[in-house]
């Protein structure tokens, strides 16, 4: 039978209804054999995330200062659920001994790591599925990071005879059994591993939004959903600042060719969106989503010759290497080169880089344009489909958004344009009204 990891974010499991709709999708199908559950989010607006909590009372005990006001919430929270849902768990037990080991002293990592241990526990018995505690499962290494070779052990040897579980998210232990968290988003990283260790058919992502959109619906209003998308076109947009998965949480199932699938717990009926390693005929728009971000300082250099000079871009390049600022991107021509970099990195440096370029480089032309977006059209069906970048000329120039600079790479998935900082939103309009609206 084909194995599904499903993975609930905090949203999904901020109280006792939450709980409910989580049992409602797992039943729903057989093949959803281990749930990886994250610490509750906020109920509501005027809530408090459990996780974010718990790191105040390990503030305010590494401080002597009383802590139980703030713990008090979080027992409430977890009270309810389990009175709500009729459980048996010895809860007080187990917050007990959690508000004690905060006051001798526990590290952060274990405080911090409380919200899923407990909201698993709370699951596995909803659920009347096994618990598997994660520390048995992810191992760290001396450095605090994961190890691989380690945890597909402990996985294939911890889930041995649990063909379901119920397993908690963001945390894990070294050699020495001290809990190890992992950065924000770690329930994430958690449902990836365990996905890839079981080998996985698929790994569900249920948070409470209905998978991606095709652009900002801040900048877009009504974006369309995207049912389906690529790893590559995934990391694409990702890169430009559009709201995705981390890439540490994709890094495993994608690795392994494993699909993710992005639900709403609160819409189950919603299509989501599908990741895929690869993309099968796309039906609609040859674009699959549009993404920038504001605020890059792009460098020309200009030189008669210049590949001619066979260590040209060695040294533009060691220049800001040396000067610590990193390189976004590089479109060129036979004798221009552009570096794009981030306003906040080169903030400071600016003179100092230019004066380098000068000496080391001798350009014929040297120019600096400050305050200019990044927009990035992504779209594997853009590959075959001819005149795609003369669309987004046409689109711009009739919205008469100025060009500072464009690129696009071999690949031909991606399209990457300037245009001023003024212009972001307009230009992004544009580009979605051209490829989108249009064919529509």
């Amino acid at each position: 039978m084909d194995t599904i990891v499903t993975k609930f974010g905090g949203s999904s499991v901020a109280n006792a209804q939450g709980f409910v709709q989580v049992g409602d999708i797992v039943r729903a199908d057989e093949r959803r054999r281990y749930v990886v559950v994250s610490a509750p989010g906020k109920a509501d607006s005027k809530d408090h995330k459990i996780t974010d909590m718990l790191l105040m009372c390990y503030q305010l005990a590494s401080h002597r200062l009383g802590f139980e006001d703030v713990f008090s919430i979080i027992a409430a929270r977890y009270r309810d659920i389990h009175r709500t849902l009729g459980l048996t768990l010895d809860l007080d037990a187990e917050l007990n001994q959690i508000e004690a080991r905060i006051r001798a002293g526990a590290s952060r990592d274990y405080c911090a790591s409380r919200g899923e241990y407990l909201c698993a526990r709370l699951m596995a018995e909803y659920l009347d599925l096994p618990f598997v505690d994660s520390s048995d499962l992810i191992v760290f290494d001396p450095s605090g990071h994961m190890d691989e070779a380690a945890t597909y052990e402990a996985i294939r040897v911890g889930l041995n005879g649990h063909e379901r579980a119920v397993i908690p998210g963001f945390y894990g232990a070294d050699a020495q059994g001290n809990l190890i968290t992992f950065a924000r988003g770690g329930s994430d990283i958690t449902g990836a591993v365990i996905a890839r260790g079981v080998r996985a058919s698929l790994y569900e992502n249920w948070t409470d939004v209905s998978g991606f959109l095709m652009a900002d619906p801040r900048i877009v209003p009504n974006p369309r959903p995207i049912h389906s998308i690529t790893f590559r076109e995934l990391r694409e947009l990702s890169y430009m600042g559009a709201q995705v998965l981390q890439e540490d949480a994709i890094f495993p199932v994608r690795e392994a060719g494993i699909p993710i699938h992005i639900r709403n717990t609160h819409r189950p009926e919603d299509p989501g969106t599908l990741i895929v390693p690869e993309q099968t005929e796309r039906k609609g728009t040859i674009v699959t989503g549009i993404a920038g971000k504001k605020d890059f300082r792009v460098i020309n250099v200009e030189k008669t010759r210049l590949r001619e000079e066979g260590d040209f871009l060695r040294k533009l390049i060691s220049v800001f290497e040396s000067n610590e600022v990193p390189i976004e991107n590089m479109p060129s021509c036979i004798d221009s080169v552009s570096v794009i970099v981030s306003q906040a990195d080169i903030s400071g440096k600016e003179r100092k880089i230019l004066e380098e370029i000068r000496i080391y480089c001798s350009p014929d032309a040297l120019v600096s344009m400050p305050s200019i977006a990044l927009i990035a059209v992504v779209g594997q069906g853009m590959i075959h489909a001819a005149g795609s970048a003369a669309r987004v000329f046409r689109a711009l120039g009739d919205d008469k958004v100025n060009i500072r600079l464009i690129s696009q790479g071999s690949s031909e998935l991606n399209i990457l344009i300037g245009v001023d900082n003024q212009d972001f939103e307009n230009a992004i309009r544009a580009i979605y009204k051209a490829f989108v609206q249009e064919e529509a």
